[in-house]
This record gives C-alpha cells, sequence and structure tokens, in this order.
C-alpha cells in the first residue's frame, strides 16, 4: 500500500504532472499557531525541477500563511490525490522558500513553468525534498475534473500592479498568528506587481 522513494523518479513525475490541483500544508514553530493548508492549482503552477526539487508559481491571495510559515521555519509537505483513475496518494516533505519578483533565483525558476500569467504572481516557492512517499489514496473519491477557474486571473487583472502591492501590504504583510509573511514595501526584499 504505502511506499517510500529514493526519489521523484520519472513515474512521479508523469503522476503529479497528471493532477490538476495539490495542497501544500505548513505549520508555525512551537506548539502554538494554526497549521495551515492550501489547495493550489491552474494549470502550469507546479514544476519538478530534479530528482529532489519542485517549485510552485503562488499568485496573490486572500491570506500568506504558507510563506509566513517558510519564513519562520521552512518546513512543508505537498500532497497530490489522483480524483481520476488509479487511486494514488503521493507527498513530497521537505523545505522551501518563497523567491520574488526582482529576486535572481525568481528569474532563473520561472522558466521551468508553463503558465505565462505573471500579473499577480507573488512568489515562486522552491522546495528542496527529503522525502518523497506514496499511499493508497483508497478513501479519496472519483471526481472528474472540468477546468481550471478563471476567477484568480480575472481578480489580478482588474488591478493594477500598485493595487496588487496595496493589497499584499494590507492582507497578506502578516499571517493570522502575526508571523511576517509576505514582505511589503521597504522590506528586506522587492516587491513587485
Amino acid at each position: 500500500m504505502g511506499k517510500t522513494y529514493e526519489s521523484i523518479d520519472a513515474g512521479l513525475r508523469e503522476f503529479i504532472a497528471a493532477q490538476p490541483l495539490f495542497f501544500t500544508a505548513t505549520a508555525p514553530t512551537g506548539p502554538d499557531g494554526h497549521v495551515n493548508v492550501s489547495p493550489k492549482g491552474m494549470a502550469g503552477c507546479f514544476a519538478v525541477l530534479d530528482d529532489h526539487r519542485v517549485a510552485y508559481l503562488d499568485y496573490t491571495g486572500s491570506g500568506a500563511e504558507s510563506i509566513a510559515h517558510l519564513r519562520q521555519n521552512a518546513r512543508i509537505t505537498i500532497m497530490f490525490c489522483a480524483f481520476e483513475g488509479k487511486p494514488k496518494i503521493v507527498r513530497l516533505y521537505g523545505r522551501g522558500a518563497p523567491h520574488y519578483p526582482g529576486d535572481p533565483a525568481f528569474a532563473a525558476l520561472r522558466g521551468h513553468f508553463d503558465r505565462a500569467e505573471d500579473h499577480g504572481l507573488r512568489a515562486i516557492v522552491e522546495v528542496d525534498v527529503d522525502r518523497v512517499s506514496s499511499s493508497c489514496g483508497f478513501g479519496v473519491p472519483l471526481m472528474d475534473f472540468v477546468s481550471d477557474r478563471d476567477m484568480l486571473e480575472s481578480w489580478a487583472n482588474k488591478r493594477t500592479p500598485e493595487k496588487l502591492v496595496d493589497y499584499r501590504t494590507e492582507r497578506n504583510a502578516v499571517s493570522i498568528d502575526g508571523l511576517p509573511a509576505y514582505p511589503v514595501a521597504g522590506a528586506d526584499v522587492p516587491v513587485s506587481g
């Protein structure tokens, strides 16, 4: 049923590429604070960089819990579930870091993604994977994928780059637990729309 892998092999890459949805899980250091699980989607937003590294595009959203936790302790788990076909769950455990527009690492990573839309893109999260495992997925329901939603892209396109920075400053600068999240203008990293 469950299996641990030495790396992200060709079969796992194929499985990951076929999934239209994945989940990220992060948590603050210590016994207090909130564990965060976020659904991520949109075609072309996830890339396997090599056998032990992955990355995903992080677009402006209502919160920035994952970034806050990564900035604090770097721990992250990414989970993929098969909602069609043979049941399977794949988890990638590792340590991640957000890279922001204007950062050399951001520019170097950006070419690994099929998704062209940059408006609203606030970071690329890179993860060094130290554990890869799968489990049965027998309890995951069968569901049909209809399409990606266009609402996030549409929302961002109604705002100028400056308005997106204002939104991040107001809503993404601090996590629900009070941790520094998305860096705002004048902070330690560049901010771009």
